[in-house]
């Protein structure tokens, strides 16, 4: 399993990655100089991966302007959090703003509602 890293890093590295796909699927449509419709439709396709790519940026950067910001106490710096559990972006220590969940395990699977809703219900029977 790959480790885990930071939300926001995650979504801005995909971003960045459409924008190089974007720009080799139009290098590939320059070898079809003599087919100008097949050049034109490789042309398209990298130009709608770099207008995806900016669709990400935008929205990766509205969702960072309300994250959490918060001091990473392994490290000292400030990074951005979204979510219940989320890495510290510079250091990848598990943070969380859920006070239930100090001292467990880290789990992606806490983010998404199924989880929270079996934490609640063990939380529930253990009182």
């Amino acid at each position: 399993m790959k480790p885990y890293k930071n939300k926001i890093n995650r979504i801005r590295s995909f971003a960045l990655s459409l924008i190089f796909i974007g720009v080799v699927i139009m290098y590939i449509g320059i070898f079809f100089r003599k087919h100008e419709i097949v050049m034109l439709i490789f042309m398209f396709l990298g130009v709608l991966a770099i207008i995806a790519s900016t669709v990400v940026y935008a929205w990766i950067g509205s969702l960072s302007t309300r994250a959490a910001q918060i001091t990473c106490p392994n490290c000292g710096k400030q990074t951005k959090m979204l979510g219940r559990v989320d890495m510290c972006g510079h250091c990848r220590e598990p943070l969380t703003l859920d006070p239930t969940l100090e001292g467990k395990e880290f789990d992606v699977a806490y983010n998404r509602p199924q989880k929270q809703k079996d934490n609640k219900e063990t939380e529930i029977d253990s009182k």
